[in-house]
């Protein structure tokens, strides 16, 4: 595992992200794109393997902090591990919201996370540049998004952008956009393995 791990990794630093989705397209016909991403450090590239959570509309009542909060349910993501997996954040129709900014994503770089991806915003890009991870977003955010959104569930399948992204996916990201890539599971149960 660790082996294919490293090939798909070495695969990824020679594409871009036309290349992934040219090559997804060609075996599975679903949109697996997100395009006009911002990003503190749109050199890096983002990739691998999704752990997700996804958010809902702040309500104390029905989500309660103490229980719906980021560090419960980014634990909740990576109980299995977070080396070298990819946050995922679907914030469910607020693409203007702040999810997270150098406090809470500070728990990537301490976890080995090779990053975050999320369709919303996120705070902080000076300080997001100084990890090591890669971070793809909707664009920077000067307000604290939790008045408005809270996290609901973790590993769970999020649609960001409009598009699936499971736990285990691939997730791949460069400075023209990312794609979501079924994970091998699925690739062998398709009738044409895809290659990539």
């Amino acid at each position: 595992m660790v082996e294919e791990e490293s090939r798909l990794r070495e695969l990824a630093a020679r594409v871009h992200t036309a290349d992934v989705v040219d090559a997804i397209g060609r075996f599975h016909r679903h949109r697996c794109h997100l395009m006009d991403l911002k990003s503190p450090t749109p050199d890096r590239l983002l990739f691998g393997q999704a752990v997700t959570v996804s958010y809902l509309p702040s309500c104390e009542k029905f989500l309660p902090t103490d229980r719906y909060n980021f560090t419960e349910l980014f634990g909740e993501a990576i109980r299995d591990g977070g080396q070298g997996r990819v946050l995922v954040l679907a914030s469910n129709g607020y693409p203007d919201a702040s999810l997270g900014g150098k406090v809470k994503l500070s728990s990537l770089a301490t976890h080995g996370l090779a990053g975050i991806l999320t369709d919303a915003r996120l705070r902080d890009f000076t300080e997001l540049a100084e990890y090591e991870f890669a971070a793809y977003c909707s664009g920077e955010a000067v307000h604290w998004g939790g008045d408005s959104v809270t996290p609901y569930e973790a590993n769970r399948p999020a649609v960001v952008s409009g598009v699936l992204v499971r736990p285990g996916d691939y997730v791949f990201a460069d400075a023209a956009g990312a794609a979501s890539s079924p994970d091998r599971r699925c690739w062998r149960s398709s009738r044409r393995p895809c290659g990539w």
